[in-house]
């Protein structure tokens, strides 16, 4: 049974509900954060909103600060859903390499099976424009793709991401070109709710110390629960309240947290910085983007292609079918044996004329007899400086080089022996 998209998903997120939903790997924290947010809250409703139910006129006027906090909280619990459990920007991963961006370096081969072949080669960098400038983008090795403008891949859930801002683990998921709206608005909307739990808190110290007629600290003895909401917030309000100012900047200027961080130091032009109004307008006010990806789909399996040839230019040109050092090898080959065999033939007609004189002509020295049929043994093997070989010709003759048979010809005149020589 074929699979779907997320039940084959190379990268490190984790789904529920047959792919509808996306998290990061590190999803658990999701507890953390709604516990951070749902506790305060709970201790907010029970102490502190329902003693203001009757603190303002009208009599039950004080429901309204019970309503709102249960409502703005549901809308911090959404907005960080969808945050956290929705398709960042996550570009599709690539079966194989970029066939159009394919080169071979010949300065850098590969010796396979004895032969130099160019090595396959991609550049790590191409440049594309944006806004009219050039923008260098880098090659991704894990999904084998040229990075969009803006694009980085996460280390941790090990994906491409679009415009990458950072990946958050207080939300379990990367910040990226789909969600980073709805993050930014949960972190504001986080920060208001802070700010609302800090003022009722601090109200609800005030009103004790109304009716009691009392100092604050007594105010505080009763009711702590307003004096340990006041802690909480105002420390919240750190982390919070200064993303949110952080981020309001990010979005003024139209830059990325990872692009703020990395290349604050080089004093980099932003070539999409489009003016304060124009950028908070992106942000805010365009049309989310559809995911790439459909994690529910069947996979389809692709038949692998074959990585495309060398052309001429960039390889060296090979007309044979075989390996052309065995040719030359072959080459060399043949040449020694017609060498041996016409010294074998020397030593034939040397034999046959010392037989046909034995009883007529004087005794052979036996020494120069052997050290002349012992030639045969010593006689030095020939390979040409220069080898030569058939490796290039259409026809695949085998024809010997024609710098092979001069050297037979040669060591052939010089270990031939007149019966002359051997009479002597």
């Amino acid at each position: 049974m074929a699979k779907r998209v997320y039940e084959a998903w190379k990268g490190s997120n984790k789904f529920i509900l047959d792919g509808r939903l996306i998290f990061g790997p590190d999803a658990k924290s999701l507890l953390v954060t709604l516990l951070l947010i749902i506790a305060p809250v709970i201790i907010f409703c029970v102490f502190v909103a329902r003693h203001l139910r009757h603190e303002f006129s009208p009599y039950n006027s004080g429901y309204a600060i019970l309503v709102v906090t249960i409502v703005f909280t549901i809308h911090v619990l959404v907005l960080l859903f969808l945050t956290s459990a929705r398709d960042p920007g996550i570009i599709p991963r690539n079966s194989h390499p970029p066939e159009e961006e394919f080169r071979y370096d010949n300065a850098v081969s590969i010796d396979i099976g004895g032969r130099q072949t160019p090595s396959l080669q991609f550049p790590r960098t191409k440049e594309v424009m944006v806004n009219g400038l050039p923008v260098r983008v880098k090659y991704c090795d894990t999904c084998m793709l040229y990075r969009p403008p803006r694009c980085s891949h996460c280390s941790i859930c090990n994906n491409c991401v679009e415009r990458f801002d950072h990946h958050c683990p207080w939300v379990g998921q990367c910040i990226g070109l789909r969600n980073y709206r709805y993050f930014f608005m949960f972190v504001s909307s986080a920060t208001l709710l802070c700010i609302f739990v800090f003022a009722f808190s601090a109200l609800d110290i005030k009103i004790q110390m109304r009716d009691n007629k009392g100092t604050v600290w007594k105010a505080m003895k009763e009711s702590p629960a307003s004096v340990i909401l006041m802690a909480y917030c105002f420390i919240s309000l750190w982390f919070v309240g200064g993303l949110t100012g952080f981020h309001l900047y990010l979005i003024g200027t139209n830059q990325t947290t990872y692009e703020n961080f990395r290349y604050r130091a080089d004093n980099r032009f932003n070539v999409y910085n489009r003016g304060c109004l124009n950028n908070f307008l992106e942000v805010f006010c365009t049309k989310v983007k559809p995911s790439t990806n459909n994690f529910r789909a069947f996979v389809q399996e692709e038949v692998q292609r074959p990585l495309p040839t060398p052309s001429p230019r960039e390889a060296e040109p090979d007309d044979t079918d075989g390996d052309p050092r065995s040719k030359v090898e072959d080459d060399l080959d043949i040449g020694e044996d017609l060498l041996k065999i016409s010294q074998r033939r020397n030593i034939e007609e040397i034999d046959e004329d010392i037989c046909s004189r034995g009883s007529n002509g004087p005794p052979q020295n036996t020494s120069e007899v052997e050290s002349i049929s012992g030639s045969d043994h010593r006689a030095p093997t020939i390979r040409s400086e220069n080898r030569h070989s058939s490796w290039g010709r259409r026809s695949g003759s085998w024809d010997v080089a024609p710098d092979v048979l001069t050297n037979a010809n040669a060591m052939e005149s010089r270990n031939y022996v007149t019966p002359k020589d051997a009479r002597q």
